[in-house]
């Protein structure tokens, strides 16, 4: 009986919008005929049909009511409203059919009762939207500020934004798990419009939970039904927020667990409650990645940017947005250490050097620690053994070092480990006999080795 009445119910978004179809057009056709009054069975025949999915649409409605949690005031003015609507009809029906003639009724104006009616139905339909959409649901697209002023409280949305500097001692509740509920749930789960008897915009309302059962038990996010729904599929129709509303993310859906597992604190800091800094990454201020320090820093010299050109190296600027260089000697085979000299003037300003397939050593390494804000370093295709190549850890923002190719040795690869930025090496080299990938640094450099060995396929042998 319970499904039955479920399923009744959730007709009346279908059934509603019938009897508003037959009023809008017989309102119509009234404004066309009211000089000749020639239509007046054919008008009165839709209010008719009005009527009848009128009551329809009151019955389906007061089941959905009754089975999707709305609380009576919430829903009164439309149930009545509704009511009043279903019995304009056969009123305006029978007004028409000219059944009304020793009443008040039939002394009142065809035109006043019509947009009588044009009001009434208006004002249904408004408050079937306020019970659909909140009652604010006109507003909802306007600024706070004017939200405000115009009497509707404001649930303002609020972004959670925590930094390596703050993350541990935000207050979970507030800084956290408030505005995921502010952004995805109070709309429907507030004083004006609280489904299920649940109100989510405050604790208080919090720790009253729903009207059957609470859906929120501490210590037990899986027997809690606020957290259950976020994790139902979409399409499924328990999950909650319902489809066509703003989902929250799975890492959003994570941290109300991770809120209910511990014991619902409002009160508590991250810190304190030893959570993990990884369930927070995706909220900390998304970064633009860079090939050069997030450090504003003077322009080089003209006439020493026009040397560098004049020896044959190629120099450019690495965006329009900011004064570092990258500089490269592809088309100078022939640099060597002594060359070096040619970039002491535009030192600061070199953020990305190419050195590849040149004849520097590893005694240039000890002139590379003086380029203060290299990033990226390209020394593949020499004779770079790695002897020096811990001198480079004195570079706070070098983070990738491109070695293939070069005459590395093993025994100094653990000369690779210090390095505070560096984020890859890349050493395609078979004479170290190591393949793949290796991480080092506690994680933060990958060691790119190459040499993978690929199984061979049928297909390679097959001659065309």
């Amino acid at each position: 009986m319970h499904v039955l009445k479920q399923l009744l119910g959730r007709l009346h978004p279908l059934i509603v919008h019938l009897p508003i179809g037959f009023i809008i057009i017989g309102l119509i056709l009234q404004v066309y005929d009211r000089k000749l009054k020639e239509h007046n069975k054919v008008i009165s025949l839709i209010y008719l049909w009005a009527g009848y999915f009128a009551i329809l649409a009151c019955i389906t409605g007061y089941l959905q009511y009754l089975g999707e949690g709305y609380s009576f005031d919430s829903v009164k003015l439309h149930l009545w409203s509704g009511i009043a609507t279903a019995l304009f009809c056969f009123l305006m029906w029978a007004k028409l059919k000219d059944a009304l003639k020793t009443t008040l009724i039939s002394k009142t104006p065809l035109v006043v009762l019509s947009m009588l009616f044009f009001a009434l139905i208006s004002f249904t339909g408004h408050q079937g939207g306020n019970i659909t959409h909140g009652e604010d649901y006109l507003a909802e697209p306007l600024p706070n500020s004017i939200k405000s002023a115009l009497g509707y409280e404001v649930f303002e949305e609020k972004e959670i934004v925590l930094t390596d500097e703050n993350w541990e001692t935000a207050v979970l509740y507030t800084d956290v798990v408030q505005p995921i509920l502010n952004n995805h749930c109070v709309s429907c789960h507030n004083p004006k419009k609280a489904k299920g008897e649940l109100l989510l915009h405050t604790r208080e309302g919090i720790l009253k939970s729903g009207e059957n059962a609470p859906v929120i038990l501490a210590d037990h996010p899986n027997k809690s039904e606020l957290f259950t729904r976020m994790e139902l599929p979409v399409e499924d129709d328990k999950h909650m927020p319902p489809d066509g509303k703003t989902q929250p993310s799975k890492e959003a859906i994570k941290l109300i667990g991770v809120w209910i597992e511990n014991g619902l604190s409002f009160d508590k800091t991250i810190g304190e409650l030893g959570l993990e800094k990884s369930l927070f990454q995706s909220f900390f201020p998304k970064t633009t990645k860079t090939n050069y320090p997030n450090i504003e820093i003077t322009a080089a010299p003209q006439d020493s940017i026009s040397k560098v050109k004049n020896s044959g190296l190629h120099i450019d600027p690495i965006s329009e947005s900011t004064n570092y260089l990258q500089v490269s000697a592809l088309n100078l085979p022939s640099f060597a250490d002594t060359d070096f000299q040619l970039l002491k003037s535009i030192a600061p300003q070199i953020a990305i050097l190419d050195l590849g397939g040149t004849q520097i050593t590893d005694a240039l390494i000890k002139d590379l620690a003086s380029l203060p804000n290299l990033t990226i370093v390209k020394l593949d295709n020499t004779v770079i053994t790695g002897e020096y190549i811990e001198l480079l850890q004195n570079l706070e923002h070098l983070k990738s070092i491109n070695l293939s190719n070069t005459n590395f040795k093993k025994e100094n690869l653990d000369k690779l480990k210090g390095f505070p930025a560096l984020e890859s090496v890349f050493l395609f080299n078979p004479k170290l006999d190591k393949s793949g990938t290796e991480f080092i640094n506690e994680g933060s450099t990958t060691i790119e080795y190459g040499n993978y060995n690929l199984p061979p396929l049928k297909t390679d042998s097959i001659v065309y």
